[in-house]
């Protein structure tokens, strides 16, 4: 009546989610949307999971697609993966990624390995997910960041969001793919309220895997990065603005396979490079995408050597201070950015 009348109705506001109900959205819409989805972990059905990602799941669902596991990664990292070739999907949930070493075989040999040793005739459409990276106060053992090892081996596709759209977007894309999918979250994100847009609380939203996202354009340098540090990389980023230095942030979203097209092409326009993660400098995320744009045509555009911000090359320190100064922080990357612009 009010559009007949003249007036213009205006569309549904993007609204405040934080990154946790975003997972949850994702779990819920595509455990509706597909009955061979399933989850399955330590805690994730009556308790509504450890970080509370699945909460009010179980009691939707039911016991036979909200599964309790026994502590035993091993175990139902396989189960999970025997359940994907047998043709379900399932989402195996690691209270966190520290703990996957402990299946390091079933998500390597069996998982990723298992499509090209059966000439493509077995598929493995499963989602190994949970918390990634430090956390806080929580030490050398549950600290460490898995994407440089994850994104090392081919079979995997290997995802790590940073806002509430990434972690909704990727998590829907990584249950639907065929392949065996890695999502590395963070636990320090997952109360953290992004801006999700009216497309993004649509049931068929999902994020492209393999395509990086220019959070902010700019003209003087590049800034990469995955997950927390993409956050940091923006408050970086408005503290050089005052500066008169405009950096362009790209959130890779995907470590494999690595949208290094984006990387090179924000290059070719800002001419400088530099690179941030909370994992470990050697052989790491940034490690990888110095030496593919040595390799590429992006090394011309180059004016200075690219820089590299990484977590501490030890292992993670208890005590705060310690905890704080073994990770990348906001004055890092501004120090790394005015090193590669030499100002």
């Amino acid at each position: 009546l009010q559009q007949r009348r003249g007036f213009r109705l205006s569309a549904p506001a993007a609204i405040q989610v934080t990154v946790r109900d975003a997972l949850n959205q994702a779990l819920d819409e595509e455990l509706e949307r597909d009955e061979r989805v399933f989850l399955l972990g330590e805690e994730v059905a009556q308790y509504d999971g450890a970080y509370k990602i699945s909460r009010g799941l179980w009691k939707k669902y039911g016991d036979k697609r909200v599964i309790d596991t026994p502590i035993s990664e091993m175990g139902f990292a396989g189960i999970a993966v025997g359940a994907a070739m047998a043709g379900l999907r399932p989402v195996c949930e690691f209270m966190t990624f520290n703990f996957s070493m402990q299946a390091i075989d079933q998500v390597i040999n069996s998982a990723a390995k298992t499509c090209y040793m059966s000439a493509g005739s077995i598929a493995v459409p499963i989602v190994f997910r949970g918390p990634n990276g430090a956390a806080a106060g929580v030490a050398a053992q549950h600290s460490q960041c898995f994407a440089a090892w994850y994104g090392h081996c081919p079979g995997l596709k290997v995802v790590s969001p940073w806002s509430s759209e990434d972690a909704k977007g990727l998590l829907k894309a990584a249950i639907r793919d065929d392949n065996p999918v890695v999502m590395l979250e963070s636990e320090l994100l997952y109360s953290v309220p992004f801006e999700m847009s009216e497309q993004a609380q649509t049931k068929e939203f999902v994020v492209p895997i393999g395509k990086a996202k220019i959070e902010k354009q700019g003209t003087h340098v590049t800034l990469v990065a995955h997950s927390r540090p993409v956050g940091h990389c923006m408050e970086a980023a408005a503290v050089l603005s005052k500066e008169g230095v405009e950096c362009e942030v790209i959130n890779l979203r995907t470590i494999r396979p690595m949208d290094i097209e984006t990387v090179e092409a924000s290059v070719a326009k800002t001419n400088h490079l530099v690179t941030v993660e909370g994992g470990w400098p050697q052989f790491g995320v940034g490690a990888e995408i110095c030496a593919r744009i040595m390799e590429g045509p992006a090394f011309n555009y180059l004016d200075a050597p690219a820089v590299r911000v990484t977590g501490a090359d030890v292992p993670m320190p208890y005590a705060k201070i310690l905890e704080d100064n073994s990770l990348p922080q906001v004055k890092d990357i501004v120090f790394a950015v005015k090193k590669a612009l030499n100002i």
